[in-house]
């Protein structure tokens, strides 16, 4: 699947979550990501690589790796970030007050 990797333009209204406890990101989830969870954003404490992150959902939620986690998208302060195990991609450090966004996949028909 072939994604653009560029600064996400915003044309329509998005989802807000209150601002991180100090020392802490939020981690938005939207559509079979947010259903997956059963929220739309969680905090969790700053700093982090992206991998980890992925395996700290994984413990928390199990089997959204497999299910949403291998074929997302992320964002971190809006701008896509390559994934961990990409071919060329450096881990990603999020930090305290980032804004992290996993974005399924999505189809209209």
């Amino acid at each position: 699947m072939y994604y653009l990797k560029h600064t996400l333009m915003l044309t329509t209204p998005v989802m807000s979550a209150p601002k991180p406890p100090a020392g802490h990101f939020n981690v938005l989830f939207f559509a079979s990501a947010s259903s997956f969870t059963g929220k739309d954003h969680e905090a969790l404490p700053a700093t982090m690589p992206l991998s980890k992150l992925f395996a700290e959902l994984e413990n928390r939620y199990p089997g959204i790796k497999a299910k949403i986690l291998d074929s997302c998208l992320v964002t971190v302060n809006l701008d896509y970030v390559d994934l961990p195990g990409e071919e060329g991609a450096e881990d990603t450090m999020i930090q305290e007050a980032d804004e992290v966004a996993i974005i399924p996949p999505v189809s209209s028909g």
